[in-house]
């Protein structure tokens, strides 16, 4: 086997066989295998895969249970290969399957370890994005650009090829973190990588839906974030932390529509604290955590009191260890900033391992 074609799935059953009929016709008389990682599409993707597979001896299945996201199913892909090469692309079909062969030359020459499906080199196209995608986009490669540093043009391509090898060498320390795996591979390595890009031109979807959203976003500051502090302050800490912040403001903005509806101080108070935590909740769920998402009333009830327990012993800790450096002789400020941090700390670790375990 020469070359695997690593294509992460989620709700892409309609796409599976027409993509395979179209690497098939340009990958003939190459070595390859194409290999779908489906995250437990409810679709029936990882049905279609292995019905394809009972047909055709180069295509494999893994279905991943209980964890979501693009990055990671690329990684669980690209180390289950046994190829010299290993090639990464969407499986909406959105990508030039065309210039794969290109890509695989200039690997063989050994001159460059990675080949780069490139929109913004001369040739190139993103094709027909609206105004705002397109812009939203090239702000991304610039942010990118500046955090990294590199000269590669399209640091948001999730098109490219690689050699294993670079895969197993860069596997420890990639963040498998949203959606930008190849910004992940180049931030990661310990050495620059010869990189070359190829353009091609965007193609719209044909069938299914975009997976486009606000989370996709939020991930792309997280692995910046992750890739530059990281060995700081984990991504996933900071961003509870951030919501967290955010929390204050719904606390107070609650906290005061209470006291224009009349209620007394404590009742108010209490009030804000339910919707604050909730609100922190929700967030978390939703940015922090969710490539473990907890779906469904039960699943998030469930959720949600094991986080205002937390949070219970959280606050519990807060105001302990607060008190203990204010009595010692700090001030204020120092001895609440103590707590904030403790509290904050706690109910992360608490959380991670009940509400949104792995």
């Amino acid at each position: 086997m020469e070359l695997s074609v690593v294509v992460p799935t989620y709700n892409e059953a309609l796409n599976v066989e027409p993509l395979y009929e179209r690497l098939r016709a340009v990958l003939s008389g190459i070595r390859y295998e194409v290999i779908f990682v489906d995250d437990h599409s409810p679709d029936g993707t990882a049905d279609a895969v292995r019905a394809l597979a009972r047909r055709v001896d180069n295509v494999r299945c893994i279905e991943r249970i209980g964890r979501r996201g693009l990055a990671s199913a690329c990684i669980e892909g690209a180390l289950s290969s046994s190829a010299d090469f290993v090639a990464v692309m969407d499986g909406d079909m959105q990508h030039d399957e065309r210039i794969l062969p290109e890509m695989l030359a200039l690997l063989r020459k050994g001159d460059v370890e990675v080949a780069v499906g490139s929109r913004y080199v001369e040739g190139g196209s993103a094709g027909e994005w609206t105004k705002d995608r397109a812009a939203g986009s090239i702000w991304a490669n610039r942010l990118a650009t500046l955090a990294i540093g590199t000269e590669v043009r399209d640091l948001m391509s999730g098109f490219f090829m690689a050699r294993a090898s670079l895969w197993r060498e860069s596997a420890a320390r990639l963040s498998a973190i949203g959606f930008k795996i190849l910004l992940d591979l180049l931030a990661s390595s310990p050495r620059p990588l010869r990189v070359r890009e190829v353009p091609y031109t965007f193609r719209m979807r044909e069938f299914g839906e975009s997976k486009l959203d606000a989370t996709v976003v939020w991930d792309f500051l997280m692995l910046l974030w992750d890739k530059r502090f990281g060995r700081f302050f984990p991504a996933r800490f900071m961003s509870f932390a951030l919501v967290g912040g955010s929390g204050v403001a719904v606390h107070l903005a609650a906290l005061g529509l209470a006291r224009a509806a009349g209620a007394e101080f404590l009742v108010g108070q209490a009030v804000a604290t339910a919707v604050a935590m909730t609100s922190n909740f929700l967030l978390n769920n939703l940015l922090t955590y969710h490539d473990r998402r907890l779906r469904g009333a039960k699943a998030l009830l469930r959720g949600w009191l094991s986080f205002a327990f937390a949070s219970a012993l959280s606050a519990t800790a807060n105001v302990g260890v607060a008190g203990y450096i204010h009595d010692r002789g700090s001030g204020w400020i120092l001895s609440a900033a103590a707590g904030i941090a403790v509290g904050t700390i706690w109910n992360f670790l608490v959380t991670r391992s009940i509400t949104w375990r792995a």
